[in-house]
């Protein structure tokens, strides 16, 4: 059986860094998806130069939770919870809601599956310790 997989990637800033970053995660992703031969990849959805703090202004983000909540997509990977939203309330929010249309999220580089029983817990304390590191750098600076 196929998964159908779609990537979410995301840069804060349309600077030339940025957007470099942003060709070589969508690069990455595609790699990545294409290792898998039970995966189809069904896009690479990326958002230019949008906050991560709120959804609701990412035009790529929303377009590919519609598409999975459409039945289009199996499984969507991300880079990382503070690629996909930097708030509790977007990511219990959107994954809960992908869950009820059996979609899954894989956050890479944090090792949390939304399948797995504790990932709610987990995506918790990742977005709470990122709230926590934002607080204290602000703070320094």
């Amino acid at each position: 059986m196929t998964t159908r997989v779609a990537a979410y990637c995301r840069v804060s800033t349309d600077s030339d860094d940025q957007k470099n970053s942003l060709e070589n995660q969508k690069k990455y992703f595609s790699e990545y998806i294409d290792r898998d031969p039970s995966w189809q990849l069904v896009k690479v959805y990326a958002d230019e130069g949008t906050s991560g703090t709120s959804t609701a202004k990412r035009v790529q983000f929303n377009n590919m939770i519609s598409n999975a909540i459409a039945g289009g997509i199996d499984l969507i990977v991300t880079k990382e919870v503070s690629r996909f939203a930097r708030n509790t309330v977007d990511t219990l929010q959107h994954t809960r809601e992908l869950m009820t249309h059996n979609v899954r999220v894989i956050f890479i580089n944090d090792n949390i599956d939304t399948k797995d029983k504790d990932s709610e817990f987990r995506l918790t304390i990742c977005i709470s310790w990122m709230m926590i590191s934002l607080i204290i750098f602000t703070l320094i600076l």
